[in-house]
């Protein structure tokens, strides 16, 4: 492994609005952002997808959803009453309670990550939006997609302590992970505590006390706002995409690394070490 701390800075939610979209593109293009997650039933996928492609340095993955949306499949869109995905509480009660059969949820990610893949994008690592895979039954598929398609990084959200700060989030995040197992070793990951509203002050907090020779990815979401595409108060009250991009794309984030001994690498770069 090379020396000092290897950090992957992976941006959510990559074609979910075309100015979130837009934004992730300038944090890579600023060289801070290393990796973004796909969302494959995003409404412009082929549109995002082409911007995609355009720039190879920046690491693809499958952002799993099942709470956005208009799924792929046509079995699990049959069980929805307007053919759009719910929310994350209506979709976790659909599986737990059967409604919803795990086979079904299998095909459906599958379905997702095969959009990207042929997409030509290659994706390299899974997560998934608000965090649904770490449901033990969820991470159990997404493990076996995974290896099906030969991903060797699967997103291992877990707590992240900053006082009393998402205390039942982390009391059940922490539940989950430990009823889960990887398959590899994971980076450890940052930014939840401070998840859709990171700014500096906040991202120079993620990444302190970091082990050195330590592997980490930071979870960010940075975007260009648009209120006329985002009109959803209860997305404007959790994400300031614009606040994010700002402290990506400014030099002190790279200089703070820097000084930190931490390197900006990408999911390729830490499997290749």
């Amino acid at each position: 492994m090379s020396a000092g701390i290897a950090l992957v800075v992976n941006a959510d939610d990559y074609g979910y609005f075309d100015c979130v979209s837009r934004g992730i593109l300038a944090a890579h293009a600023a060289g801070s952002v290393g990796a973004t997650g796909v969302m494959a039933n995003g409404p412009r996928f082929e549109t995002t997808a082409a911007r995609l492609r355009a720039t190879p340095a920046l690491d693809a993955g499958v952002h799993l959803t099942l709470s956005w949306g208009e799924p792929l499949t046509r079995a699990l869109a049959a069980r929805l009453a307007e053919g759009r995905l719910p929310g994350k509480f209506a979709a976790l009660t659909a599986i737990l309670t059967g409604r919803w059969p795990l086979a079904e949820v299998e095909a459906e990610w599958d379905a997702q990550i095969g959009r990207v893949a042929d997409a030509g994008l290659n994706p390299v690592f899974i997560n998934s939006h608000e965090h649904v895979h770490m449901l033990p039954a969820l991470y159990r598929v997404a493990a076996r997609l995974a290896r099906r398609h030969g991903i060797r990084w699967l997103r291992r959200t877990t707590p992240e302590w900053q006082g009393a700060q998402g205390l039942i989030r982390n009391l059940l995040l922490g539940a989950m992970a430990a009823a889960t197992r990887a398959d590899s070793p994971q980076p450890r990951l940052l930014g939840l505590a401070g998840s859709g509203r990171l700014g500096l002050p906040e991202l120079r907090r993620a990444l302190s006390g970091l082990a050195p020779g330590g592997r980490y990815e930071l979870m960010c979401h940075p975007g260009e706002f648009d209120a006329a595409e985002v009109r959803d108060g209860r997305l404007l009250a959790y994400h300031d995409w614009s606040r994010e991009l700002a402290a990506l794309t400014d030099p002190g984030f790279r200089d703070h690394c820097a000084q930190a001994g931490i390197r900006l690498v990408s999911f390729r770069a830490l499997a290749a070490e």
